[in-house]
């Protein structure tokens, strides 16, 4: 590569060989043993017409071998480099010599504006991802009803058991205790002006409308969301999802259809069974911390609470169970060959999923407000 030989006092060097990226090992190991080699300060030349190949790579390589021996005193002149590759050396030259222009520097308001760029640009991009996936569920659903026998039911019970059955027990325990919170803050607080009796009234409404859907719409999201998300996006990396589109089937007709239609059956069942352990929860408060027996409360339950205010969150349901599927399984086949991108998708789509759930229930709030539900 390089090979130095003392000539009338003046050190001369050889090149030869290769000049490129893919001999960057040796080339830098053979010129640091020139330079501990070398001694004196006198010219150096360095004759280039053995290179029989020279890139960015040595071109810069060379360059910072002439301003090591010009740093130490010596002048070093090159010669014998090739026509088309001395164009090249100079222009690194040039571009080694141009001072590193200083980063810009941006008022605040301009770094805010353009952070607003961005995420409106990142939210055109979920929002197109959103819709796209509405439209193939929208499709695959389409071709089921027309070709009954396609439907995965077996899949779809198996879905249902997850998201269903076996969250009962975690949404009954989480809905009761936050039922009791509730009745027991309102007993607190109200006994101040000897309202005790509109603890009911606040328990029924609240987690009837409110409480009750939204407290188990973003648990089946951080529960089953993040699971669907987690699922899709480890068949992706495993590229099992191109192995069915490969066979000719639909990976949205066989694995995100009955997902989503597990979760359309499983959360509207899920919120009736947690607005009753939240009723029941803060009944058991208004025994023991409000001394209100169970036949009072219950009374007072009754002229509280309309079918209206049970319908109102059962009427939520159903719409919540569609965006949680719907970005769960948008974020799983957005995610790449890396367990960092599933992790940063899965996290996503939780993030995602009950920001919109908690959106689409204030929606709702001011749709029902508007029309006296």
């Amino acid at each position: 590569m390089l090979r130095a030989t003392v000539n009338a006092g003046r050190v001369e060097l050889q090149a030869r060989g290769a000049w490129t990226a893919t001999h960057a090992a040796e080339l830098d190991s053979t010129i640091a043993e020139m330079h501990v080699a070398a001694t004196g300060d006198g010219p150096v030349l360095i004759d280039m017409t053995g290179v029989e190949a020279f890139d960015t790579y040595g071109a810069r390589l060379l360059y910072r071998l002439v301003q090591d021996w010009q740093a130490r005193g010596a002048t070093l002149s090159v010669s014998g480099l090739a026509e088309r590759y001395a164009d090249l050396f100079d222009a690194v030259s040039r571009a080694s010599d141009q001072p590193t222009p200083p980063p810009p520097v941006s008022s605040p308001l301009a770094r805010a504006m353009a952070v607003v760029r961005q995420q409106t640009a990142s939210l055109s991009d979920n929002l197109a991802v959103l819709l796209n996936m509405t439209g193939a569920l929208g499709l695959a659903l389409a071709r089921v009803v027309l070709r009954p026998k396609t439907f995965r039911l077996t899949s779809a019970v198996h879905q249902l058991d997850r998201v269903g059955w076996q969250a009962v027990p975690i949404i009954l325990l989480i809905t009761f205790l936050i039922g009791a919170i509730i009745a027991q803050q309102g007993f607190f607080h109200f006994r101040k002006f000897g309202a005790d009796d509109y603890v009911v009234d606040m328990v029924g409404i609240l987690v009837l409308r409110e409480i009750g859907v939204l407290i188990v719409a973003i648990m089946v999201a951080g529960r089953s969301g993040s699971s669907y998300t987690a699922e899709l996006g480890s068949m992706k990396m495993r590229e099992e999802i191109d192995a069915l589109a490969t066979m000719g089937l639909d990976p949205v007709e066989v694995l995100i259809l009955p997902r989503v239609l597990a979760l359309l059956v499983a959360l509207p069942i899920l919120v009736f069974l947690g607005s009753m352990s939240a009723l029941y929860g803060g009944g058991v408060v208004a025994w023991f911390y409000g001394g209100m027996s169970p036949d009072i409360f219950i009374a007072r339950l009754k002229d509280a609470i309309s079918i209206t205010h049970f319908k109102v969150g059962m009427i939520k349901a159903p719409f919540m169970a569609l965006v949680i599927g719907i970005v769960a399984c948008s974020e799983g086949l957005l995610v790449r060959g890396s367990a960092e991108s599933l992790g940063l998708r899965t996290t996503a789509s939780v993030v995602k999923a009950i920001f919109l759930v908690i959106v689409l229930d204030g929606l709702f709030a001011m749709f029902f407000a508007s029309i006296g539900m």
